[in-house]
């Protein structure tokens, strides 16, 4: 297993959802790979953790890589954010990532997670994705 390819999927998956229509539509250039200090207002999207793990083969390295994705609004209800969380998934799922390093075997949606945060004045969806890397 290398974790080489990391750093390429990141950017790619970044770079997805920065360029999507439909979720610029919805948060404008709203999406951080690191939330800006202070208090951010409105609804954006930020990188959240990652786990890896060797999926290498007789055929060569790969790594299986569970990534999250959040969804964070001061919006009421949950409705902005699961529109946000659907113009997600539906950038990522089975998308035709190119990165820089190594190649994207395949990318699926593995589950979601809508909660109440900062006391209740916040929403929150966290997604999961699955990324199988070669390279």
């Amino acid at each position: 297993m290398s974790y080489a390819v990391a750093a390429a999927l990141q950017a790619a998956v970044y770079q997805t959802l920065l360029a999507d229509p439909a979720l610029q539509a919805l948060v404008g250039t709203a999406v951080y790979d690191a939330v800006p200090p202070g208090t951010v207002t409105g609804t954006y999207v930020s990188l959240g953790p990652e786990d890896a793990v060797d999926a290498s083969d007789k055929t060569g390295d790969g790594a299986r890589h569970d990534f999250v994705v959040s969804v964070v609004t001061d919006a009421a209800g949950f409705q902005a954010a699961k529109e946000v969380a659907a113009a997600i998934s539906d950038a990522l799922v089975d998308a035709p990532l190119m990165l820089a390093r190594g190649s994207l075997v395949g990318l699926w949606f593995v589950s979601a997670k809508a909660r109440r945060v900062r006391t209740g004045e916040a929403r929150r969806i966290d997604l999961t994705f699955r990324a199988r890397v070669e390279g």
